[in-house]
């Protein structure tokens, strides 16, 4: 008697909790590269929150700062794959896969943050249907601080460059040293600070963000600021995955990335206003480029451009159009 009770007891239970409505909860992932730190990474942190409140934590999404899931140039794939549901890259990485990936890398091209997202808006409809045909979708992207030219001497046009030993990081950054006239050598940066200490560089390009971390202001007097060029970090989600999301939490989503775009790039303009205020403090003359060396390194930036068409074809033809249309 007492078993086909506790028979019973147990059949009520089991038909209650299968009519009880369960928080159906989904989670995802998010491959990044860069530390916890970062600005990029916080705005991630940021947007994954929104996404929580917003979905009523109906989707739950783990962040692996650091490279701690993927390093960087497997994120890419990872996304792709479905291994992770989402994904920040640095879109001018994938270059050599896609060439209309790497125009926000072109030197001068666009040369200030305003310039960057006129960029942004004209590169967009090509990025969103590559990775539509990948099968992804891009949920924002943020530029990083512009680059400018690091050196020991003072530089007021494209000569004054010449024969200057070149710290060089990238087949970019060695091309444009090789346009100028100087010496590019290539120096990791682990290798970087005894490279300038020994006097096997003695200039170089990069953001006033990595100026800061470098301590270039250490070995190098001068900081011409000629924002040659601002690529961005593109955060990229599975479209599967997506599509399973109902109707309500994918608009969370899109809500969320929307707003995190917007406050990136603000981000971006006061870690790039922070540092280069660092670099003043520690010593370094901050200064905008001389006309003579803006036009001659515009002039350096329409040879990059003509190499980078050659290889894009009619589809970044059309980008530098609508980009450079009024």
């Amino acid at each position: 008697m007492q078993r086909r009770h506790l028979a019973a007891l147990a059949v009520a239970l089991a038909g209650a909790f299968s009519t009880t409505p369960l928080l159906a909860q989904t989670k995802w992932d998010l491959a990044a590269a860069y530390p916890a730190s970062n600005f990029h990474t916080e705005n991630m942190a940021q947007f994954i929150s929104d996404v929580d409140k917003a979905s009523g934590g109906k989707l739950k999404i783990t962040l692996h700062a650091n490279a701690s899931l993927f390093k960087a140039p497997e994120i890419k794939r990872a996304v792709q794959g479905g291994q992770a549901q989402l994904g920040e890259i640095l879109l001018v990485n994938f270059q050599n896969e896609w060439q209309l990936f790497g125009v926000d890398g072109l030197p001068f091209l666009a040369d200030s943050y305003d310039a960057s997202m006129k960029l942004y808006q004209a590169q967009k409809p090509y990025l969103e249907k590559k990775l539509a045909d990948q099968g992804m979708a891009l949920l924002y992207a943020v530029a990083w601080p512009p680059q400018g030219i690091y050196t020991k001497k003072p530089v007021e046009t494209a000569a004054d460059l010449k024969g200057i030993k070149w710290r060089a990081y990238s087949p970019a950054t060695a091309r444009i040293a090789e346009l100028v006239g100087a010496q590019p050598v290539t120096v990791q940066a682990a290798e970087f600070s005894q490279a300038l200490a020994t006097g096997v560089v003695e200039s170089t390009m990069t953001s006033g963000a990595t100026g800061v971390d470098s301590k270039l202001y250490e070995h190098l007097k001068y900081y011409y600021d000629t924002q040659a060029w601002l690529p961005k970090n593109a955060v990229i989600m599975n479209k599967k995955a997506f599509d399973a999301l109902d109707k309500p939490t994918q608009d969370a989503v899109l809500k969320a990335a929307a707003e995190a775009e917007k406050r990136g790039w603000a981000a971006s303009r006061r870690v790039n206003d922070e540092t280069l205020a660092k670099l003043k403090a520690e010593g370094m003359q901050v200064l905008a480029p001389s006309a003579a060396l803006k036009a001659d390194m515009a002039k350096v930036g329409e040879t990059m451009l003509k190499e980078w068409l050659d290889k894009a074809g009619p589809d970044g033809k059309a980008l530098v159009d609508a980009y450079r249309k009024p």
